[in-house]
């Protein structure tokens, strides 16, 4: 039996597996660790549809010849469902009221919506709320939509053209203690936002890099194994959002002008460094 994933002949040769499912199953890790997902399956050249997936499974493979399985990347199933959701935003925005509820039902039972919900919960989360009519605007969450979509389409521009962002919000967590002492409390919870906002994105960009085979993960950062680094931002980030929620004003001026300026310019430095020079 000749097996290929995404046209290309992959050497694997059952040992116990008896059904086409045992064989997926045997598979399925390898694609999890790849950040992949099984999007096709045919078998002796015949497409499975959703219809007979379940009788494919259960299918001995004694007598099949050949197994051609496609797989997609988790960024390019997360694109797709970014452009149905912001379809499904369109649609919304103009639809009466009783369709409205319609458009969120549908959406939220959707695989697109189940997919967001794993790789992208934030936004997942947004879209309840505003399809129910609360939260954010429908344009606020097309403009959500479309940037996280750049992320995935083009993450070494995306990267690049953050690159402005980063160094403001640094120097803005720079000035945030004295915006406390000063009683700038608007501009202070401002500047938190930010920088919270801007980490999340070179996280996110960070990690969209690794899963289209940038070398990103092998990058060190302050002498230390870029997972470990983030590990140790998000925890510090976690320290500082702590801080803020009750009004520590000593402890947020030192987390955010001695470790999170320096570590958010480190994340991102090490990073661009490391794209620009593949």
């Amino acid at each position: 039996m000749k097996i290929t994933i995404n046209g290309v002949y992959a050497d694997i040769h059952p040992e116990n597996e008896k059904t086409v499912g045992e064989i997926l199953a045997a598979l399925e890790e390898w694609f999890s660790g790849a950040g992949h997902r099984l999007s096709g399956i045919s078998i002796d050249g015949q497409v499975v549809n959703s219809c007979s997936i379940e009788s494919c499974f259960n299918r001995e493979i004694d007598g099949i010849e050949t197994i051609d399985i496609n797989t997609n990347s988790l960024p390019e199933l997360a694109a797709e469902s970014l452009l149905y959701l912001m379809q499904d935003i369109n649609t919304w925005e103009t639809a009466g009221f009783e369709e409205k509820g319609d458009i969120a039902a549908h959406w939220e039972e959707s695989p697109q919506a189940g997919l967001l919900a794993e790789q992208a919960p934030d936004l997942y989360d947004w879209t309840i709320k505003t399809f129910s009519g609360e939260g954010l605007g429908a344009a606020e969450l097309r403009l959500i939509s479309e940037e996280r979509l750049r992320e995935l389409k083009d993450p070494t521009g995306e990267l690049s053209r953050a690159k402005r962002a980063v160094a403001d919000v640094c120097s803005r967590l720079e000035q945030l203690p004295l915006d406390i002492q000063t009683g700038k409390n608007a501009e202070a919870a401002q500047t938190v936002g930010f920088f919270s906002s801007i980490a999340e994105k070179v996280f996110r960009i960070y990690r969209v890099l690794k899963l289209e085979g940038f070398s990103v993960g092998e990058i060190t950062v302050a002498d230390m194994p870029i997972t470990k680094y983030i590990a140790e931002f998000t925890t510090a980030l976690g320290d500082m959002l702590a801080a803020y929620r009750q009004n520590d004003t000593v402890l947020i001026g030192d987390l955010a002008e001695y470790e999170m300026a320096p570590r958010l310019l480190g994340l991102y430095t090490a990073v661009y460094n490391a794209v620009e020079g593949e």
